[in-house]
Parts: structure tokens; C-alpha cells; sequence
């Protein structure tokens, strides 16, 4: 083994502990544990003291670790706002994202809120982050609501960073012109950027886009269009894939068609991004419970047993 796995994550549940940082390992991809007996690792204090749709990156400029998560509580914010609750929050909720980093993967800053969006925005929406090779630096991208469309259909936001500190303007990444458009995910493959997204229209569906760099223009595949014919519509969000050792990619989706902790996210297997065509593979699989919209980090088979062995008693922040 050269490799193992390090999935970043939250819970379904209706209390606030459900809206916090969770780890899971693997040593191939497909067979998951859960840390701390999937309880939460790390707690939000500030913002809406609740966090979801979680991003985890190896800086290549410092080699520190950073967590970016929304900053949202549903079970605090929607008793609050029972009627209208989404588009309450797409227009109203938290202009920055919650960040966490460490040296070592165990121990961890105290959250901090970072703003990233203006006045401008509405809520900030499922952050994740790409290294970019041609600026050296990382481009951090979301969906967002705006006052340039009426805060209309939300489309993918970007804004680029090498600290984690400061961020570029913000400007628009993708924009779908017949829906809206969430949850961005972008991948590297053979020097060509695929970018993993859910339309909520034309298809109700993940799709998937590539193009030549990181910033676009990003087009679609139809191939993985088609492969996702094979699931329902309206069902499933949140995409986030790893590339294995043997060059094949896991892409997971979030599964939200059911109650409760009926969600989570169900498997699929492709050769290569390019081909766009991803297999349905349940049986290859397994997980100790629902994991919610998170990503995965490549990490070394030490790192694996440092996360693993770790005594995680003491909840971070305290």
C-alpha cells in the first residue's frame, strides 16, 4: 500500500452534533472506517455553529492541511426560519466559509470564519479547492446566489488564494443557462480540469464538464450524461471523486431521496474522467454510516495510522 484515504465529512441527523467535522479511512477506497467512532472531531463555534460540505487539501506551498466547510446549521437556522427556509438562507445566509488547518492531520486550529463574498453574494455553498500549477496558488470555488442575476439561480463562484488568509475578487466560474447550478467539484486528469457539479435542470442530475485549464470554459461530457441515466432525477447532489492507485476514479454521490440517515453517498467507478463513463458499484463497497457532502485527501499509509491511533477524547476548540 502506497496510498490510503482520508474521507471528510458530516451526518444526517437532526441535532447540532450531526452539523460538525467528521474523518473516515480507508487503505484502498473502497472500504471505509469511521474515526472516533464517527463522532465529531471537530466542533463550530462561530458563524452558525454548524457546518456542512466539507473540502480538505495538502497545501503544496506550505504543506499545511485545510478544511473549508459551508457555514450553515439547519438545525439551529431552519426552527428559526420554518417558512421559506431556502431561499431564506440562498439569500441571507453566511458570506464566509468556516476553515480549520494543521500540521499533522490530528491536531487542529480553533475554527475560523474567512469572508470571502460581499454583500453581493447570498449564502456561500459547498466551498472546495484546486491547486493551480499556472499561478501557483489555489483556486477555492462555490455556489452562490447574486445580486447581478436578482439572486436568481445560483452558479460556481471562484476566488484564488495561497494562504488561506486572503482571497482575489471573486468572479464566475460556471454559469448554466437553463438552471442553477451547485456543489463543484474539479479534478486535474492528464493536464485537462474536470469540474463535477449538480444542475437542477436539464438533466435534475450530476453532470460532468471539462476544459483546459481551471478557470474555464468548461463544456460538457454527454458520455457521463448518459451513464447517469441509470440513477433518478432530483435524488442525488454533492459529488466529490479520488483517483486510485491504479489510475481508476471513485466517484461518490449524495444520496438525499430519503430520510434521516437513510442519506449518504452511493459509489460509482470509472477508467479515466475522460471517458465520462461511471459504473454503479454498491457491491464493492462499504461504509459504517451515511456520509454526507465532504472530499477525500490521498494521504500515506503513516498518516493513515497517525489519524487512526489518535486518542480524538477531547473535542478541538475546548
Amino acid at each position: 500500500m502506497q496510498q490510503a484515504y482520508l474521507f471528510v465529512h458530516f451526518r444526517e441527523m437532526c441535532t447540532p452534533d450531526g452539523e460538525q467535522l467528521r474523518f473516515a479511512l480507508s487503505r484502498d477506497g473502497f472500504h471505509w472506517e469511521a474515526v472516533n467512532d464517527g463522532r465529531p472531531l471537530l466542533w463550530a463555534y462561530y458563524g452558525d455553529k454548524g457546518v456542512r460540505d466539507f473540502t480538505i487539501v495538502r497545501s503544496r506551498i506550505d504543506g499545511r492541511f485545510y478544511i473549508l466547510a459551508t457555514d450553515l446549521s439547519l438545525a439551529y437556522t431552519m426552527r428559526a426560519h420554518r417558512e421559506g427556509f431556502w431561499p431564506y438562507v440562498s439569500r441571507h445566509g453566511s458570506k464566509c466559509l468556516a476553515l480549520w488547518e494543521s500540521d499533522d492531520l490530528v491536531h487542529w486550529s480553533e475554527q475560523r470564519l474567512v469572508q470571502i463574498g460581499n454583500e453581493d453574494f447570498g449564502c456561500l455553498w459547498a466551498p472546495d479547492a484546486l491547486y493551480c500549477p499556472g499561478t501557483d496558488d489555489y483556486l477555492v470555488h462555490w455556489s452562490s446566489s447574486h445580486a447581478s442575476n436578482g439572486y436568481g439561480q445560483k452558479a460556481i463562484f471562484g476566488a484564488h488564494t495561497r494562504d488561506f488568509k486572503t482571497f482575489t475578487e471573486p468572479r464566475v466560474l460556471y454559469r448554466k443557462p437553463d438552471s442553477e447550478v451547485i456543489d463543484s467539484a474539479i479534478y486535474e486528469e492528464d493536464g485537462r480540469y474536470y469540474m463535477f457539479l449538480k444542475s437542477h435542470g436539464k438533466p435534475n442530475r450530476c453532470m460532468l464538464l471539462s476544459a483546459d485549464s481551471p478557470e474555464g470554459e468548461y463544456t460538457p461530457i454527454e458520455a457521463f450524461n448518459r451513464s447517469m441515466e441509470q440513477i433518478e432525477e432530483g435524488l442525488y447532489e454533492a459529488p466529490t471523486a479520488v483517483r486510485l492507485e491504479d489510475g481508476r476514479w471513485c466517484l461518490f454521490l449524495d444520496f438525499y431521496g430519503a430520510s434521516g440517515e437513510g442519506q449518504g453517498y452511493v459509489p460509482f467507478v470509472a477508467d479515466s474522467l475522460r471517458s465520462g463513463e461511471f459504473r454503479r458499484a454498491d457491491e464493492a463497497f462499504s461504509f459504517p454510516y451515511g456520509f454526507k457532502h465532504g472530499t477525500i485527501l490521498t494521504i500515506t499509509p503513516e498518516e493513515y495510522e497517525r489519524v487512526r491511533s489518535h486518542d480524538w477524547g477531547r473535542i478541538i476548540g475546548w
